[in-house]
């Protein structure tokens, strides 16, 4: 017997409409302003670092179309009890990652690549994990991308790099880190 189910239906069209419409207005909906602020600063250091804008758009696209699916996904109560467990951990590995890059930021000669790469290759596996079988592979392969990006050694160090040129999207990032901390928002 054929199961349809409108609801489904409807997340599905919900879904690809917002993965077409991933800009700012859409990303409003979902992301509050510092996070917005964030984002504008991660894709300034994928274009310095790479040199290359369409490269740092697409990265930065990526990881919008895969928080607003990640949104619609909980808004429509998607995830069982295992996968909300999970999605708590994972929100405690994004607060470690933001709390550890202010700190590698505020003390100087504390940062560790090793460190920093590994926090963020451990939260691409856990979103992953988490989003396996909501997402199809086109959006595990937007994690990926995303995740294996801002995991790059290279970009880190450059990052970190006291008299670097992408110093001051460093303080502007660690800043909105900071303030969605204090607001509890991460």
């Amino acid at each position: 017997m054929e199961t349809f189910s409108s609801k489904d239906m409807a997340l599905k069209a919900q879904k690809k409409i917002l993965s077409q419409m991933a800009n700012k207005s859409v990303v409003q909906m979902f992301i509050d302003d510092t996070s917005s602020e964030i984002l504008d600063e991660l894709y300034r250091v994928s274009k310095e670092y790479s040199g290359n804008r369409s490269e740092a758009q697409k990265v930065v696209k990526d990881l919008i179309k895969v928080v607003v699916k990640i949104a619609v996904l909980f808004r429509h109560n998607r995830f069982n009890d295992e996968e909300l467990k999970l999605a708590q951990n994972f929100q405690k590995k994004l607060r470690q990652g933001a709390m550890t890059a202010i700190s590698f930021h505020e003390v100087d000669f504390t940062f560790d690549k090793g460190v920093m790469s590994g926090i963020l290759k451990e939260s691409r596996d856990m979103l992953l994990k988490l989003v396996n079988t909501h997402l199809t592979a086109k959006s595990h392969g937007r994690i990926n991308h995303v995740f294996n990006h801002y995991a790059d050694p290279e970009l880190l160090t450059q990052l970190y790099n006291p008299a670097g040129p992408l110093k001051p999207h460093l303080t502007k990032i660690c800043n909105g880190l900071n303030k969605l901390l204090e607001d509890g928002t991460l």
